[in-house]
């Protein structure tokens, strides 16, 4: 029987967490139906099965780490042939026929692999189509309803025993409550689980909790953070840190310790971005997209990566015998950091700097939501050249940020408030208003970025987004 084996599904990644079983022991599916939902180092991703027959062993538990390579599924020919099988010989008059007629059923044997066919290996038999996530990439399969032959005669499970339909991040935010996925109301699209399912069976959980006891002493003691449950002693609740989390952790210590970092900050006037965006909006062609001050942001980036091109790229310490090269870039991968219940994640738009405002606007508003969902892919975080992180939704101002690794810079963009400021009239004159502030944060390697560089890049930045029509200047 085929084992399925744990794939690297980004750049080098050598393990993963099981999250969700999308099958069970007896479910029969096709190639390219989903199975099983991982998370990586990067993101969670959901694998398609190689094989088709039946599931007849799931060898990981939810919530096991293992390393790619590692077997996870077994499939097999299923239990029953669709075909009829061949009349059986007239039994003799002492044995019941309902026994031999069972005899007869259990004793139909299975067609053996070839003997030249690879049964212990994740590529699929020659002839198939080309798998999800294997070879080239293609358009995005549509998921295909599993089907169960009508000619096996095996008892089926219960219906309580499906699969629940639930995106991972809501069967994250499950396991921290400790809602039972098969106990919730599904009142998502297509019978899913949403969030707000989870959260009103947790809160109905709570409910239904008999009277607690009078707390002593130690109980009442206050808690800072909430965390999911788990093992802890003295009033401490530990955390594991791994996947997402964990890489990001591991990134950002690496940038800090081995990058010279350099922040500077300008403070600046965005009543001119804000009325543009406002005129945007109203066009007929931005009619179905997000446009909001990240978007001009963006566009101001990548038209002022055109006079400073080493803000576009990366100092590559191994090259040259470790004396190190700078390596340009001659597109511009634009990175946005993303908050998301896993972790910081960072996917781009590739070469942001070629497309049309209205397709940045688009790519950017996808990036966001598929990063929010949990549904990155390793290929969409891969890259990166630049990277703007947006504070101001949080309500701050501005920061120092930690630079992506492999890139040379990174932009943080603050809240936009309304304060007083001095304006400047064309004759001179000048007077005080009430105007549109915001702060923009630079970081950069100041290995090959000297002051000069990193000074030109922000004030072109900076002077797009104080009157958008400079950006035909640069």
């Amino acid at each position: 029987m085929p084992e399925f084996k744990l794939p690297d599904v980004g750049e080098g990644l050598t393990e993963a967490e099981i999250v969700a079983w999308h099958v069970k022991v007896g479910d029969v599916i096709e190639v390219n139906d989903p199975i099983v939902d991982i998370e990586t180092a990067k993101s969670v991703v959901e694998l398609p099965s190689p094989y088709g027959g039946e599931v007849t062993a799931l060898l990981v538990e939810v919530g096991e780490t293992v390393a790619v390579g590692t077997p996870i599924i077994v499939v097999g020919e299923p239990a029953a042939a669709t075909a009829a099988p061949p009349p059986a010989p007239a039994a003799p008059p002492v044995e019941e026929p309902a026994a031999a007629a069972s005899v007869v059923e259990v004793e139909v044997p299975s067609a053996p692999p070839a003997v030249d066919e690879p049964i212990d290996t994740n590529v699929p038999p020659e002839g198939n189509p080309t798998l999800v996530g294997y070879g080239p990439r293609e358009a995005s399969a549509q998921r295909r309803p599993r089907r169960t032959p009508e000619a096996v005669v095996s008892p089926q499970p219960e219906a309580t025993d499906d699969p629940v339909l639930a995106k991972p991040p809501v069967r994250l935010l499950a396991r921290e409550l400790g809602v039972d996925l098969a106990t919730v109301a599904a009142t998502g699209p297509h019978g899913t689980v949403s969030r707000e399912d989870v959260e009103r069976a947790a809160a109905g959980a709570v409910r239904e909790q008999p009277e607690a006891p009078v707390p002593t002493a130690e109980a009442l003691r206050p808690v800072t953070h909430q965390a999911p449950a788990v093992a802890g002693t003295g009033g401490e609740q530990r955390e594991p840190v791994k996947g997402v989390r964990k890489a990001m952790a591991q990134a950002m210590v690496a940038s800090a310790f081995t990058a010279p970092h350099v922040t500077i900050w300008k403070t600046l006037d965005v009543t001119g971005t804000l009325a543009y965006v406002e005129q945007l909006r109203a066009r007929r062609e931005f009619r179905d997209v997000k446009v909001s001050p990240l978007l001009v942001l963006s566009r101001a980036v990548t038209l002022a990566m055109r006079r400073s091109p080493l803000l576009n790229s990366w100092f590559d310490t191994d090259a040259a015998g470790g004396d190190g090269e700078v390596v340009l870039r001659d597109r511009v991968n634009l990175g946005i950091a993303a908050a998301t219940p896993r972790g910081l994640v960072v996917p781009n738009v590739k070469s942001a700097d070629t497309l049309p405002l209205v397709d940045l606007a688009a790519a950017l508003a996808e990036l966001t939501v598929t990063a929010r969902e949990g549904r990155t892919q390793p290929a969409d975080m891969a890259g990166g050249t630049f990277t703007i992180t947006n504070v101001g939704v949080f309500g701050i101002d501005g920061g120092t940020p930690i630079i992506n690794p492999g890139e040379s810079a990174i932009l943080c963009f603050g809240q936009v408030v309304k304060q007083p400021w001095v304006v400047t009239a064309e004759d001179g004159s000048s007077e005080l208003a009430v105007r549109d502030v915001a702060t923009l944060t630079l970081s950069f390697d100041h290995r090959h970025i000297d002051g000069q560089a990193g000074s030109r890049f922000l004030a072109d930045v900076a002077s797009v987004m104080e009157d958008p029509a400079n950006g035909l200047l640069l």
